[in-house]
């Protein structure tokens, strides 16, 4: 009797561990300051990207998906951490992002002691992912990111790599997780399912690509080009010499410092700042399909997820700006590609995601119980074909200079953007219908000298229609509803005229 009852345990164990092993593996690649658009599944002139395009056919991409927003200049900390964590943009103010010295040497389990279960960092993904049993792997940029989380993977390599060479460009980061995927290959033990966070730190300024991608796409860096060439990506329809009013925070470094552009906006300028953009995004497509390359020689592939986005986007001379520090969609969109088992192939699917709502969707694709501290909502039913978008509004927020800031909402093909900035001094409502204005041009965008040099002719109806009183119903609506997003996530502050 004993040994049927021990043979029975034994059988129970082996099947729970088959099942261990067949979890599925998850592997996420994060850029940094990458627009959707430089991609082809999202817009035409985009750069080069085979293997991120093969990840679109392959999958899902989503074509609204938006990180929430900031309440600091360095709008790529708050977008990381509500990733980290799943939480809404005003829960995350004051979350530990100071990075130990250059000469850390990373002890996961001192770390993970420290913290208790009242500890935000105990319900971030490696620690979540930790305690249902995956091996938990980082590499990414230091810095600008939740420290508390970062310090909880088993395995962590940070370096902020931007410059045009494999040791200190893209290939280090794709570097280490090969190294990784193919010492765990050669292993004997049992494998446990693993987390893999890919961040790499371009095509953040001050994008220095490599020379033969570089000259592919006629740019230079440093310095830019003597005339323009052929080769450099034209102009974006939504280009403008300058911003055509204070938007609240004029002396942020990524307007005002950004190598090889500074404070100038002319076409030459922006073209090779787009070139330079491009080519660090084919470098680290290539680098992409190096991991992707391991992973298929592993025989893993086949198990593994594969999610691809961004933490925001950037401008780059679109609206006369060149950073994220605004809440147009080239800056507040993200792109966002899923790829792997029972995922419907090249589909395009609304989604209305935030960066938040990845951390619950993970968890359910590996049946982990979702964290009652998460605010964001799980896409999974998406991926798998019983839905089309998880929620129907989305709201914005860049609050990193003067406040209240910018606010943003969004539904269906309705968006309003609120300025209240510099004191008060600049109170403005911009509404656009994205469908009829997907650039959300204005009337700037008809003058004479924008339109022969961008060789965009706008329609009549491509302009702010805040200010028409055809539409003063739909904007009174539209700030009904961005106040009532306001009120629902907890925002701090309010407009001149919010109640």
């Amino acid at each position: 009797m004993i040994r049927f009852f021990l043979s029975v345990i034994f059988y129970f164990f082996l099947l729970n561990l088959n099942s261990q092993e067949k979890r599925p593996n998850i592997l996420f690649i994060i850029s940094d300051d990458q627009d959707a658009e430089t991609l082809d599944v999202y817009a035409k002139n985009s750069c080069d990207t085979p293997v991120i395009d093969n990840l679109s056919k392959s999958g899902i991409s989503f074509t609204s998906a938006y990180h929430m927003g900031s309440y600091r200049a360095a709008v790529c900390t708050p977008s990381r951490i509500m990733l980290m964590t799943g939480r809404n943009l005003w829960e995350t103010d004051g979350y530990n992002i100071n990075y130990p010295p250059l000469n850390y040497v990373h002890d996961f389990k001192m770390n993970y002691s420290k913290i208790t279960s009242e500890s935000p960092e105990y319900y971030s993904m490696p620690a979540i992912f930790k305690r249902a049993g995956y091996y938990t792997f980082r590499t990414s940029k230091r810095g600008n990111s939740f420290e508390g989380a970062n310090l909880l993977f088993e395995e962590r390599y940070d370096r902020t790599n931007r410059e045009g060479d494999d040791l200190n460009g893209n290939a280090w980061h794709a570097q280490k997780v090969i190294d990784f995927i193919q010492t765990r290959s050669k292993s004997n033990s049992t494998k446990k399912p693993f987390l893999i966070y890919l961040g790499f730190s371009h095509p953040h300024d001050p994008r220095r690509g490599k020379k033969e991608l570089l000259k592919k796409y006629g740019a230079q860096s440093p310095g830019i080009p003597k005339k323009l060439n052929n080769k450099l990506p034209p102009l974006p329809v939504n280009y403008l010499p300058s911003h055509p009013f204070p938007h609240g925070h004029k002396e942020v470094r990524d307007e005002n410092l950004v190598e090889g552009v500074m404070t100038q906006r002319n076409e030459i300028v922006i073209r090779n700042e787009k070139g330079k953009d491009y080519a660090c995004i084919e470098d680290m497509d290539y680098q992409i399909g190096r991991v992707i390359e391991a992973l298929e020689l592993s025989g893993e592939i086949d198990n593994t997820y594969i999610f691809f986005t961004s933490d925001h986007g950037v401008a780059i001379g679109r609206h006369g700006l060149i950073g994220k520090q605004n809440l147009y969609e080239h800056s507040w969109r993200i792109p966002l590609i899923v790829s792997g088992p029972k995922i419907k192939k090249n589909k395009k699917i609304k989604g209305n995601i935030y960066l938040s709502d990845i951390l619950p969707t993970l968890c359910e694709i590996a049946e982990i119980d979702i964290p009652k501290t998460v605010d964001g909502k799980s896409f999974n039913s998406i991926l798998v074909g019983k839905r089309k978008k998880i929620r129907n509004v989305m709201y914005g927020v860049y609050s990193g200079g003067t406040k209240p800031g910018i606010r943003a909402v969004k539904k269906n093909n309705w968006k309003l953007i609120k300025y209240d900035v510099n004191n008060g001094n600049i109170q403005k409502n911009q509404l656009f219908n994205l469908k009829k204005n997907p650039n959300e041009l204005l009337i700037e965008h008809h003058m004479k000298d924008v339109v022969e040099t961008t060789g965009n002719n706008p329609k009549n109806n491509q302009v702010n229609l805040a200010d028409d009183p055809k539409f003063q119903r739909k904007l009174r609506k539209m700030e009904k509803l961005l106040f009532n997003k306001m009120e629902d996530f907890g925002d701090p502050y309010k407009f001149w005229n919010q109640d």
